[in-house]
């Protein structure tokens, strides 16, 4: 069975490369205009062919491959002089992909067009597109489509009498969002690559560096809230398994290789097909977070003796024992597969990053690697966390205190499972769990546990208890400790120190301890803004279930200098990446080869993100003029407040510089 099941695990990850193939993009095209005289010059398309790979000639060929052709929509005045001539012959090649022979180019390849403006044509504009279909030895790319507008001479400009609301939506084009012409400046693409301003690149990283890096990055994520819920779930179910130790290190065994199988290939075939922001939007669904919220509460009502979660029966009591076998390899891939899942509510965005290079640049194995080490990293303590219930075991005179360690577990789940439920009511607006209403049930739920440390409070399977033991007593302390720091939260204290699980204190309805920024949720509204009052601007990308978001609002910006920092100097735009209202008009995009919906607010702000800065992380953080140009270097998550205040301050300085200039 444990060979089945690794040959199933192996399939999984041949599926997630086929998948990563799906949006390799070995081909990059360029096009541009070159006039020889006012009225006469010529069109030059370019493709440059990534090393291994091919396109075909423009011939058709029955069951052979989409041949590459460039059509031009020519517009009156303009005329053609010449045929499409290609920079060098194509090569004639027996293609083992199709297993005809064909005509090929590789390397670079330019195709060239004349033309001439007739008398009178002071300048045209023209649409071009170029149909074509890439190749390697081994794997054939789906046919695509580039659409490139360029400009002859120079046009007649549109007329005045048409005017375009600032509201209203144009059609998009390639790469080009749903903005008005207005606002299409404040979306450029900014060359990170090329930028003075840009963030120190990590694809020069060595493979090695970018697993060490994954790996601590593993180890980094069990301190995040989406996954302790797992580790008293963990606990739990691998106390119920067999007591025998060979066992329990193979049942162990299976767990960690299962989590990095399911993490490497879920979280690469999920992103690469579906997109980068596939899986932020996954992690803030209502669903999958209800769902999540729904089984942290059955496993605490279980822990406190409310029913035992268990196998069928069947399974258990089969005379050959090869149903109990088959039901506990399934089960152990199932809470691996629950870890996955709980996981990509913190570490999604992160993971979208690494993978949002891959798509751009067609680089798989680098990116492969750092998931993969970070995989291994979650995964080698999840393993221990499975093999400890075995050693509890073994332990002689277990007593009544394991009951309560399992109630102690059951209050854990009762607390961390609202993290759930506040990310998708935060999502959505519904406004069920707002602040004060999450803190005020942890005070309640810190009170009774500390309760039932003293003895105070008893479930149906506990026995009763003569004394309080020390360490109850300490833990009872720090309970009731925590509870009492907690109340200043319910007037609007900051409470740094859960700033990860609370939700912000956008949504408390009464504080005593000073009002919120005054921020735009809206780009394009906010950059209007900074232009008309001549201030630059803070551009926050974040999200309602990023928990390093939440971290950054609690130790810096809740500090008094980078708040009054901010309100003087700068005009803050906060966009959240998993918003989910719906866009009045929704529209589509070409990413990467690929037709993408927009539909949300948070779908626009996580495109804009990924198609201006070429990023998908959150916290992210630029300053811009009001032309939409970064005046520092972007930041992300980092608490020190003396380095964000110094950061603002050079922002101010160089925008003070470019007003200056201009």
């Amino acid at each position: 069975m444990q060979k089945r099941l690794l040959a199933i695990i192996a399939a999984v990850v041949c599926v997630a490369s086929v998948g990563l193939a799906k949006i390799v993009d070995p081909v990059k095209w360029s096009a541009e205009v070159i006039p020889t005289d006012a009225h006469s010059g010529k069109i030059v398309w370019t493709a440059v062919i990534e090393d291994g790979y091919h396109i075909y000639d423009s011939e058709a060929v029955p069951d052979g491959p989409v041949p590459t052709t460039i059509t031009v929509d020519a517009p009156d005045g303009l005329t053609f002089t010449s045929a499409l001539t290609p920079s060098v012959p194509a090569r004639k090649i027996i293609d083992p992909a199709f297993a005809l022979e064909l005509h090929e180019w590789t390397g670079t390849v330019h195709f060239t067009r004349t033309y001439t403006l007739a008398e009178g044509t002071q300048g045209v504009n023209l649409r071009s597109t170029v149909k074509y279909m890439s190749c390697s030895d081994k794997t054939c790319q789906p046919p695509k489509t580039e659409t490139f507008d360029l400009a002859i001479g120079s046009p007649a400009p549109v007329a005045d009498s048409v005017e375009t609301p600032a509201e209203t939506a144009v059609t998009p084009v390639l790469n080009s969002p749903a903005v008005s012409q207005a606002t299409a400046d404040w979306w450029a693409p900014v060359d990170m690559d090329n930028s003075e301003f840009t963030v120190p690149a990590s694809g020069n990283s060595s493979w090695l560096t970018l697993l060490i890096m994954g790996f601590l990055g593993g180890l980094l994520a069990l301190l995040t809230p989406c996954v302790w819920p797992m580790i008293p779930m963990t606990l739990s179910f691998f106390l119920k398994k067999t007591k025998k130790r060979s066992r329990s290190l193979m049942d162990a065994s299976i767990y960690g290789l299962s989590i990095i199988v399911i993490f490497l290939a879920l979280g690469i075939a999920i992103t690469m097909i579906f997109g980068a922001g596939k899986l932020n939007d996954i992690a803030t669904s209502a669903v999958f977070n209800l769902i999540f919220f729904a089984l942290l509460v059955l496993f605490a009502i279980s822990f406190f003796g409310g029913f035992d979660i268990k196998l069928p029966s069947k399974w258990s009591t089969a005379t050959d024992g090869k149903a109990e076998r088959t039901g506990g390899l399934l089960s152990i891939f199932f809470m691996a597969f629950t870890l996955v899942l709980v996981s990509f509510s913190c570490t999604g965005p992160i993971i979208g990053t690494l993978l949002v290079e891959a798509a751009s640049n067609g680089s798989i194995i680098g990116p492969a690697i750092g998931m993969g080490g970070f995989a291994l990293g979650l995964a080698i303590p999840f393993t221990l966390f499975a093999l400890f219930p075995s050693l509890l075991k073994e332990m002689p005179k277990s007593g009544g205190w394991m009951n309560s360690v399992k109630v102690i577990l059951g209050f854990i789940e009762l607390i961390l499972s609202l993290k759930f439920l506040s990310v998708a009511d935060l999502a959505y607006g519904w406004h069920i769990l707002d602040r004060e209403v999450f803190v005020a049930i942890w005070i309640v739920l810190f009170v009774l546990l500390g309760m039932y440390l003293i003895g105070k409070l008893r479930f149906s399977h506990d026995s009763e208890r003569s004394h309080t033991s020390v360490g109850g007593f300490f833990l009872a302390v720090a309970s009731f400790s925590f509870a009492v720091y907690l109340v200043p939260g319910l007037w609007g204290a900051p409470l740094k120190s859960i700033s990860a699980f609370a939700p912000p204190l956008s949504t408390q309805d009464f504080n005593l301890y000073g009002g919120e920024f005054h921020e735009f949720d809206d780009y394009d509204a906010g950059m209007k803004y900074a232009a008309e009052n001549e201030k630059p601007v803070l551009l926050d990308f974040s999200g309602y279930a990023c928990v390093n978001c939440r971290k950054m609002e609690g130790a810096v910006f809740d500090n008094e200098s980078v708040r009054s920092l901010i309100e003087k100097d700068y005009v803050l735009i906060k966009l959240m990446v998993d918003e989910k209202a719906d866009l009045p008009k929704p529209y589509t995009v070409e990413e990467n080869g690929k037709q993408v919906k927009i539909s949300t607010v948070g779908e626009q702000w996580s495109y804009l993100q990924r198609y201006k800065f070429g990023i998908n992380s959150q916290p992210y953080y630029v300053l811009l003029d009001n032309e939409g140009t970064p005046l520092a270097k972007p930041r992300v998550y980092d608490e020190s407040v003396e380095a964000f205040v110094e950061w603002l301050k050079d922002g101010v300085k160089v925008y003070a510089e470019r007003q200056a200039e201009s």
